[in-house]
């Protein structure tokens, strides 16, 4: 009688440490990731080069921004821009009419692009497809084209100066009835008929159900057009003819610039006052943001 020693565990054991011995670590650093690496922090840093100029610059003097070689780091540090702007120019008025400019735009876009993205997902009616075709054409018109036949429908209407001629020609955009609708689609039908099955109207049923369900795509909506509000130059600069409904963007065009020269560091300054509630805003929502991007499929 042969005796022979059982190899089945040794197989096992084998077998089951092969599949370890194989794993590559995913931490690993290989040279095409060590490379994607570097690009990426080569064009990250190359991309901050000039929001760092423009921060250093706003708290350096005239003469420093102007001299050559130019300097990265501040020789001696002055406030005396952000003091202009807070003292001299009025800088919170200024603000105050952005910011309300700016929420009162996002209130209108988040409710009516919201109402009409509704209708074009979820509801029919006769015309809906040409409805749908007419946005997307005037989502590929450059705003430039609008821009006189806007100005006089406005001067028409007696609402030069104002802030309804700052803020009803944007209070709907195509581009939020589009990222509404695609984010609707996605909304189950049986969802919306069995509460309709309850008794509830499309009102309620918009407001109760659709509503609280949007919360990423209102987030994306509301960031993208409280951007386009706050940085909008052109139309608030022909639309507000008096000191009183300057935004921010008029005023640091207007007061940076002299009889003679530019005032380069009342204008970085101006820059840092202009962006730094942009940053702070996309700081706060940006979950919101990359959810609403993703969910509708915008690109």
């Amino acid at each position: 009688m042969t005796l022979t020693a059982p190899a089945a565990p040794v197989a096992a054991a084998d077998t089951a440490e092969s599949p370890r011995r194989r794993r590559r670590p995913e931490n690993r650093v290989t040279p095409g990731r060590a490379l994607t690496l570097t690009v990426l922090i080569v064009g990250l840093l190359v991309w901050m080069l000039p929001f760092a100029w423009m921060l250093l610059g706003s708290v350096k003097t005239q003469r420093e921004i102007l001299q050559r070689p130019p300097t990265w780091w501040p020789q001696e540090f002055t406030w005396e821009n952000f003091a202009a702007w807070f003292g001299q120019l009025n800088f919170g008025q200024f603000f105050g009419n952005s910011l309300v400019v700016a929420l009162l735009t996002v209130a209108g876009n988040l409710v009516f692009c919201s109402m009409v993205g509704y209708a074009l997902a979820k509801m029919d009616f006769p015309g809906k497809k040409a409805l749908f075709v007419v946005v997307m054409v005037t989502l590929m018109v450059p705003g430039v084209v609008t821009f006189v036949p806007l100005f006089v429908m406005v001067s028409s209407l007696g609402l030069v100066d104002t802030y309804a001629a700052l803020i009803l020609p944007f209070v709907t955009t195509p581009l939020g009835v589009f990222l509404m609708r695609q984010f609707m689609l996605g909304i189950p039908d049986p969802l919306l008929e069995a509460a309709r099955i309850d008794g509830a109207g499309e009102l309620r049923i918009f407001a109760r159900i659709v509503m609280p369900l949007c919360g990423p795509p209102l987030a994306t909506l509301g960031i993208l057009t409280f951007l386009a509000s706050w940085n909008n130059f052109l139309w608030p600069l022909v639309a507000a003819q008096t000191e009183g409904k300057y935004t921010l963007p008029v005023a640091l065009s207007l007061y940076s610039t002299g009889q003679n020269a530019t005032d380069y560091g009342l204008l970085l300054a101006g820059s840092v006052l202009v962006i730094a509630p942009i940053i702070l805003l996309f700081v706060f929502l940006q979950r919101y943001f990359i959810q609403g991007i993703a969910s509708t499929g915008l690109k």
